[in-house]
């Protein structure tokens, strides 16, 4: 037991220390995931304040990553329409909240479907490394 617990959380470690490689390479990046972080985790116990009152905030992250440069390492044509995915979900997300028309367990589904697309780019970004 004490053996998978320590697997389980030296696989964290390196998986949290590589993302923080890529987010210090592509600052918009790590701007993103930081509202995207304060937002989703308390989604989770299901608060969705954090969400409502930042929605427009987490979709402008997302338009400022969508314009960034995307650093060259990274700069694939699935990565591309991956942030352009998370670009556009953001946008909804954030027109969903302020419709005032949606219910929480539609918020909390199309906030957890962007955290999906903000985790597919970073994995794609951790296969271009191993290339």
């Amino acid at each position: 037991m004490k053996k998978i617990l320590f697997t389980i959380v030296l696989l964290a470690t390196v998986c949290t220390a590589y993302a923080q490689g890529i987010m210090s390479k592509w600052p918009q990046l790590k701007s993103f995931h930081t509202v995207m972080s304060q937002t989703f985790h308390p989604s989770e116990e299901g608060n969705l304040t954090p969400i409502k009152e930042r929605s427009t905030e987490l979709a402008m992250k997302a338009d400022s990553l969508s314009s960034s440069n995307i650093p060259a390492e990274y700069n694939t044509s699935k990565i591309q329409k991956a942030v352009l995915q998370l670009k556009v979900d953001a946008k909804k997300l954030d027109e969903l909240i302020k419709s005032n028309k949606a219910t929480d367990a539609q918020i909390t589904k199309a906030l957890s479907d962007l955290h999906d697309v903000f985790h597919q780019i970073v994995g794609l970004c951790k296969n271009e490394q191993e290339h």
